[in-house]
């Protein structure tokens, strides 16, 4: 019985934590650090401001959780990079990723440009250790591909700014997006285009081939 119980109670509190979570990534997201409150995100989620902060003691707490999960999200997607060995394949699962992500998880992105947007007065830590050493290794390994002669010259640092911005602009500019879509969500064969396209543009601009390429 005693398991019984704890499992319950351990189930009840993952599903405040989580709609405390989504609550905190929408009011981040529409309103930036200093316009959420606890209490508006709270409201959100369903829940006393006296539980949130059971979970999260402070509203940095909560924040930095956020921005903690959509980069987690990220460092995900990028496994192509390590399991495969080709540009092409890996550099078109990582953009696959990155365009579902923006597309299931779009305040997760704009919490993150908000913040970077404006100096990252939160997380420039974050940005200066894990990022920076995270990107250090994913160029060595484009590198590596480029020495190998398998792919244009380039810097390995502009390729991934370049995927970051395209594949973020759907989610952080999600109203423009759909204001010239006719004022329309993307539905899935839109969004199964976008990043058709984009891929075409970003694997064909450093010289590799696409899957329909013949």
């Amino acid at each position: 019985m005693a398991d019984g119980s704890n499992f319950k109670q351990s189930a009840t509190r993952n599903k405040k934590k989580e709609a405390i979570l989504v609550a905190a990534e929408k009011m981040f997201a529409d309103y930036g650090f200093r316009g959420a409150t606890t209490q508006v995100i709270a409201d959100l989620a369903g829940i006393p401001k006296a539980n949130l902060h059971y979970y999260f003691p402070t509203k940095e707490a909560l924040y930095s959780q956020v921005v903690q999960n959509i980069f987690d999200i990220w460092l995900e997607a990028a496994d192509s990079f390590d399991q495969n060995q080709d540009p092409a394949s890996a550099l078109a699962s990582y953009i696959d990723k990155k365009m579902e992500i923006s597309r299931a998880h779009p305040n997760g992105s704009k919490v993150w440009a908000n913040e970077v947007m404006h100096g990252a007065p939160i997380i420039q830590d974050y940005l200066e250790t894990t990022l920076k050493e995270w990107t250090i290794s994913r160029e060595a390994v484009i590198q590596s591909w480029i020495d190998e002669g398998l792919m244009d010259q380039i810097d390995p640092k502009h390729l991934l700014y370049m995927i970051w911005a395209t594949t973020q602009h759907y989610a952080d500019f999600v109203h423009q997006v759909e204001t010239l879509n006719d004022g329309q969500a993307f539905d899935d064969d839109a969004w199964e285009a976008a990043t058709r396209d984009v891929k075409k543009i970003i694997l064909r601009g450093v010289g590799l081939s696409v899957g329909d390429d013949k």
